[in-house]
């Protein structure tokens, strides 16, 4: 009975470690805020995707997001449904959340990273039926430079 009993607590207190260890592992995500039309299903799509992931996210509803755009400096060919800030980072469209982790993670000097219009298959954009378009993922800074960070 009492070999039993030190299995079960020891059983208990190695689970508690694992979880302590896998919460030390994977520190909170930063706040994000997502600027976007009250009407758009596939932006709050894509809030569902980064809250899923871990993001605590504030919506900001409005009819005309073009000056936030420019005032973050926002490319226009780069632009699509809805613009977020995370940190000091602006992520522009439907960019996957763990290509999120990887900018907050790899801090390089880049204003932020974009997904240009809205291609079927990335997260917000899936459709039943339909398969995934091929689309990059650009990092872009305040001079214009541009870069591909990422294709999927």
């Amino acid at each position: 009975m009492e070999i039993a009993r030190r299995a079960i607590l020891g059983g208990a207190l190695a689970a508690a470690l694992a979880g302590a260890r896998e919460a030390v592992a994977a520190p909170p995500r930063p706040a994000m805020t997502v600027h976007k039309s009250p009407t758009c299903g596939c932006c709050v799509a894509w809030v569902d995707h980064m809250r899923k992931s871990g993001y605590p996210v504030t919506t900001v509803d409005a009819a005309d997001l073009a000056p936030l755009k420019k005032k973050l400096g926002v490319p226009a060919e780069l632009q699509s449904c809805h613009t977020a800030t995370v940190d000091r980072y602006v992520i522009e469209g439907h960019v996957p959340a763990d290509l999120v982790d990887r900018l907050l993670r790899e801090r390089p000097p880049v204003l932020g990273l974009a997904v240009p219009g809205m291609p079927i298959g990335s997260p917000g954009m899936e459709v039943p039926g339909r398969a995934a378009e091929r689309y990059q993922i650009v990092a872009f800074d305040r001079e214009g430079r541009r870069l591909v960070y990422d294709t999927r």
